[in-house]
């Protein structure tokens, strides 16, 4: 077959990697109480000489999309409006930052808690441990305390009961004695605006979320301009909530609800993303029927964050470039890797954003726009980390997310929302010490490389079924067209010599029909 060289220079060429986004919040919140989502004010005429010019840039741009085909210019996305916008409503920035010091929270509901005993329940220990594990993914943020807190509801408006508030605060209190407190974090997927309001104005901290610490987390680690696009449009979903319940608790007189101004500022920005997504899909499309036309299986990799997705495609393609990383979200991409299967078959493995628990589907809905290719390949490959004490809610929780945005991709028609095959792979081995039998798995260790073969030999398997290839055993002249043309548009697994026709080889191939066809046409 014809190298996959080509086709992943094209495919790294269509997003052009640009430097990395500021990064997480400055050394100090710079809080103002009840600020809520109000962002800023008096910057009628900022905001205009904005749309001025960005009308002008549009302009500019499209000749220059046309002549180089690329995404268009991302200087958009630098918006000090918004900028002032989305750190009213999420208290993020783009400032470097400076040591920050969090009190993590974790709520739960006791007595669900004491009922799930199902190995798909997460304690409320093992969330605590992952809401960690997200503040330890930013640089210099440290975790002062980290405590879980039982509640009789998640929904109540002020969140805790009055006797709790009394305790928190007078840990908050010996907190900042001991140490410079900068956040709190309440690890719930997403708190109300008047939640936060009530929590902020109590504690007298900025309050952030699980959706707001992840988005953080995105932002520092989206360096390409199709993973910028992705993650600012992961961000208007939470805004107009926290506007939507700013509306409904009826503060606008009070000034925390948005502005005409900011809103027009967010929709504009929703037009701009979007139409800069529809041009990111437009060109996955096209790389996709490339890969098509060239008919290269694909194998797309996905998983929980941090289950080691990246290292198992390193692992299988030995590819030196790759660099896994131990954090949450390291990957933002799906990004093109060219393996090589034990019959000798080359097929592309995409690697893929990881999913989370305890986040709303339209988070990561919004990076459907590279998830397709995952949802559109031959195989999936579902890597689990064996070692985390969640391994089971975690798997339970990507299927889940999976069929979501196999349903959404498909346009919500249930005929063609089917899932490929699903290979599971459970990874880590190598760091437990009895890892129970399931034959239904692989059981592997990306890092030390056990485990492989017979994955690939699965891999293989799926692969031909999916594709309709199959291997093949065909009778050539020595070193004539028939023997280069095979070696050019099939997978050469050996050849050997014919003892009963010394001019001739038997070839072994892996193939497909239509490829079959065009031989015999070509050559009987």
């Amino acid at each position: 077959m014809t190298s996959l060289r080509p086709l992943l220079r094209l495919a790294r060429a269509a997003v052009p990697v640009r430097p990395a986004v500021g990064a997480v919040l400055h050394s100090r919140f710079k809080y103002t109480q009840h600020q809520g989502v109000k962002g800023i004010r008096n910057r009628k005429s900022f905001f205009e000489a904005q749309m001025q010019a960005g009308q002008q840039g549009d302009e500019d741009d499209e000749g220059e999309d046309r002549t180089n085909g690329n995404l268009s210019d991302m200087r958009f996305l630098d918006d000090r409006a918004y900028d002032e916008v989305a750190g009213g409503a999420m208290r993020i920035s783009r400032d470097i930052a400076s040591a920050q010091h969090v009190l993590i929270l974790q709520p739960f509901v006791k007595w669900s808690a004491k009922r799930q005993k199902t190995p798909s329940v997460v304690r409320p220990e093992d969330q605590l441990a992952e809401a960690s594990a997200l503040i330890h993914s930013l640089p210099n943020w440290q975790v002062a305390k980290a405590l879980k807190v039982p509640l009789e509801s998640l929904e109540r408006k002020t969140l805790f009961g009055s006797g709790k508030m009394v305790e928190l605060k007078a840990l908050i209190a010996d907190l900042r004695q001991e140490k410079h407190l900068t956040c709190l974090f309440v690890s719930k997927g997403t708190l109300s605006f008047a939640q936060k309001r009530f929590l902020e104005a109590e504690f007298r901290l900025p309050v952030m979320d699980r959706y707001s610490v992840v988005i953080q987390i995105l932002r520092l680690h989206a360096t390409t301009a199709e993973a910028r696009l992705q993650v600012a449009m992961a961000e208007l979903p939470y805004i107009w909530s926290q506007a939507k319940d700013a509306s409904v608790t009826q503060t606008r007189r009070q000034g925390y609800a948005l502005t005409d101004l900011q809103k027009e500022i967010l929709r504009t920005r929703e037009r701009k993303l979007c139409a800069e997504l529809d041009r990111v899909r437009r060109q996955r499309q096209l790389l996709r029927q490339k890969r098509k036309q060239q008919n290269y299986p694909i194998v797309a990799v996905v998983g929980y964050t941090n289950a080691g997705k990246t290292s198992l495609i390193k692992a299988l393609t030995v590819e030196d470039a790759l660099q896994p990383r131990n954090q949450l979200f390291a990957t933002l991409d799906v990004t093109a890797h060219a393996g090589q299967l034990p019959c000798n078959l080359q097929v592309i493995y995409m690697d893929t954003v990881g999913f989370m628990s305890d986040l709303p589907t339209g988070l990561f809905e919004c990076f459907v726009a590279t998830l397709e290719d995952a949802m559109l390949a031959d195989v999936i490959v579902h890597v689990q980390d064996l070692s985390h004490a969640c391994h089971a809610a975690q798997r339970s929780h990507v299927e889940s997310t999976l069929r979501s945005l196999a349903f959404n991709v498909s346009g919500g028609d249930p005929a063609t929302s089917q899932l490929p095959p699903i290979i599971n792979v459970y990874n880590k081995c190598d760091l437990v010490a009895h890892p129970a039998s399931d034959a239904a798995a692989h059981h592997i260790s990306a890092r030390a490389q056990t485990g492989l073969e017979p994955l690939l030999a699965d891999i293989e398997e799926q692969i031909l079924a999916a594709t309709g290839r199959r291997k093949l055993q065909m009778r050539v002249p020595s070193g004539g067209p028939e023997m280069a043309w095979l070696y050019k548009n099939a997978a050469v697994m050996d050849t050997v010599a014919d003892e009963a026709y010394p001019d001739r080889l038997m070839m072994h191939v892996v193939i497909s029909q239509r490829t079959l066809d065009q031989f015999k046409r070509q050559f009987l």
